[in-house]
C-alpha cells in the first residue's frame, strides 16, 4: 500500500486529439497511474481511476457513495448539479425504492415486445430521410426523432410537445460551467412536468407516467417532487445518449470501413456489434462518469485512499484497457464481448440499457440494410460537435446514399 507523492494533475483532463480514442494522456495514465490525485481549477480534489478492474469496483462497490458527492466542495466532472436530487444521486436504499417503480417498463421481455414499434419507426422515418434532397440531415431526420419518440410514447409525452424537448435536454447535460443553462433547462423540465401530471390525473392512460402518478397517489410510495423528478431524468437519459450513439457509431463505421462491410455483409451480427461499439465509441470527450464519495478507506491498486475522498471513474479509457479485451483500440465488430461498461454497472447501472440496445440495433439494421450506399458527406475534422456539452452531440451529419 503506497500514497502517491506526484503533484495532482489538472482536472478535467485536456481534450483528445481526435475523436475516437481517449486522449493520450489518460492511456498513459492507465499504464503507469491508474489512481492518480487530481485537482480542479477552483481548487477541488479527487482521484481519477482509470483501469477497468478499479472502475468497476467504484461503480460496484456500495462504499463509493453517490448521495455523498452531492454535498459541497465535492468536484463536478458533468451532470452533478443536475443529478444531485434526482435518482442518479441516490444510494440504497431511496435509490432502490424509486428504481423499483420504474424498473418493470424496462423489463427484457417488455423491452422486446416494444421491438416491432421500434422498427416500425425505423422504417418510417428511412421513409421520411430518402424522400429528401441529398445530402440530408441525419440528426433531425432520423437519430434524434427516433428515440425522442420511443421514449415518449413510453412515457405518454403527447406528440405535439415532442419538439420541445431535445433543447432542454441539452441544457440538462450541459458541462458543469455553464451552471445558470443547466438551471434553466432543469425549470423548463420541471415546470413542463408539472402540467403533463395534472394532465394525467385527468386524463389517465396506459403509459408510465399513469402508472407513476399511480404509485403516488394510490400507495404513496414517493413524493410529488421525485414523482417529476423521475419523469424529468427518464426522458432526458431516454433519448439524448442513444441519438448522439446511433451518429457516433456510424462515424466510427466509416472510420473503419472494413467493419462496416463486415456488418453489411452479415447484418446478422448487428447485436454483437453494437458491444461491441460501446465498448469502443468515446462518448463524451472526457469520459468521465459521475463522482463519487468514498465512504471508508481503502486501496485501489496499490494506493490508499482516505475517506471523503471524490473519485472519479472514467470509463472511456476503462473500457480500452488490455486486461478487458487484446488489442483495445482496435473496432473489431466480431469480438465476443462482455462486461464494458458503456451502460454503466452496479445499482446505477443503465435502468434503458436493453431499451437502447433495442433501438440502436434496429437503427443500424436499418440504415446498413435499406440503405447500403449511406455515407457521411464530410470528413471528420468538419463535424460540428456543440459547445459546453459533457457528451459529443452532433449541430447536423449530412450524409448520403
Amino acid at each position: 500500500m503506497s500514497n502517491p507523492t506526484q503533484t495532482p494533475i489538472d482536472f478535467p483532463l485536456p481534450k483528445p486529439e481526435t475523436i475516437f480514442h481517449p486522449s493520450a494522456e489518460l492511456s498513459r495514465l492507465q499504464r503507469t497511474s491508474p489512481v492518480v490525485p487530481f485537482r480542479t481549477a477552483d481548487g477541488r480534489t479527487g482521484w481519477l481511476v482509470t483501469r477497468y478492474e478499479d472502475v468497476r469496483q467504484v461503480l460496484v462497490d456500495p462504499r463509493f457513495s453517490r448521495a455523498e458527492a452531492g454535498r459541497p466542495g465535492v468536484p463536478d466532472p458533468g451532470l452533478g448539479q443536475a443529478s444531485a436530487e434526482s435518482i442518479l444521486g441516490m444510494d440504497p436504499p431511496e435509490h432502490t425504492r424509486l428504481r423499483r417503480l420504474v424498473a418493470g417498463a424496462f423489463t427484457a421481455r417488455r423491452v422486446e415486445a416494444l421491438r416491432p414499434r421500434v422498427t416500425e419507426l425505423v422504417h418510417d422515418l428511412i421513409d421520411h430521410l430518402t424522400a429528401l434532397d441529398q445530402p440530408a440531415d441525419l440528426v433531425e431526420n432520423f437519430s434524434l426523432p427516433l428515440p425522442v419518440q420511443v421514449i415518449c410514447e413510453l412515457l405518454g409525452v403527447p406528440p405535439e410537445d415532442r419538439h420541445m424537448f431535445h433543447a432542454w435536454s441539452d441544457g440538462v447535460l450541459s458541462a458543469a460551467d455553464h451552471p445558470e443553462r443547466i438551471a434553466t433547462a432543469f425549470a423548463d423540465l420541471t415546470a413542463y412536468f408539472q402540467k403533463l401530471i395534472a394532465l394525467k390525473r385527468k386524463l389517465p392512460a396506459d403509459d408510465l407516467m399513469t402508472a407513476l402518478i399511480a404509485a403516488r397517489d394510490d400507495k404513496d410510495r414517493l413524493s410529488e417532487e421525485e414523482l417529476v423528478r423521475l419523469g424529468l431524468t427518464i426522458l432526458v437519459a431516454g433519448h439524448e445518449t442513444t441519438a448522439n450513439q446511433i451518429n457516433l457509431f456510424l462515424i466510427n463505421l466509416h472510420e473503419y470501413p472494413d467493419q462496416l462491410a463486415r456488418l453489411r455483409a452479415n447484418p446478422g451480427t448487428i447485436p454483437q456489434a453494437v458491444e461491441e461499439l460501446m465498448r469502443f465509441v468515446q462518448l463524451g470527450p472526457g469520459g468521465a462518469g459521475l463522482v463519487r464519495v468514498l465512504k471508508e478507506e481503502m486501496t485501489l491498486s496499490g494506493v490508499r485512499l482516505p475517506a471523503g475522498s471524490a473519485v472519479v471513474p472514467v470509463m472511456s479509457i476503462a473500457n480500452r484497457d488490455p486486461l478487458l479485451v487484446s488489442d483495445p483500440d482496435r473496432l473489431d465488430v466480431s469480438r465476443p464481448i462482455g462486461g464494458h461498461l458503456g451502460f454503466g454497472a452496479g445499482v446505477h447501472h443503465c435502468l434503458g440499457a436493453q431499451l437502447a440496445r433495442v433501438e440502436l440495433q434496429e437503427a443500424l439494421h436499418g440504415l446498413l440494410t435499406r440503405l447500403p450506399g449511406l455515407r457521411i458527406d464530410v470528413p471528420p475534422t468538419e463535424l460540428r460537435f456543440k459547445d459546453g456539452m459533457i457528451l459529443r452531440s452532433l449541430h447536423s451529419l449530412p450524409v448520403r446514399w
